[in-house]
């Protein structure tokens, strides 16, 4: 869970345009677990399975979904 992760180890939420996702990241959110949230949107949940890909409304963050 995200409470382990010590605080230097939290990636920059909305940083990058892209994220590559495994099956081990869903359900899928953004922000993801690894992400800071203090300075980032709600958390909102992305149908990826079907097409393997999701665009986030909030921050426009593209995510695709390795196989």
């Amino acid at each position: 869970m995200a409470q382990n992760v010590e605080k230097s180890q939290y990636l920059e939420p909305n940083a990058k345009n892209l994220y590559e996702v495994t099956r081990a990241d869903l359900p899928l959110h953004c922000p993801m677990e690894s992400m800071s949230l203090w300075n980032s949107h709600p958390r909102v949940y992305l149908a990826i399975e079907a097409t393997g890909k999701a665009k986030c409304p909030y921050c426009g963050a593209d995510y695709v979904l390795k196989n």
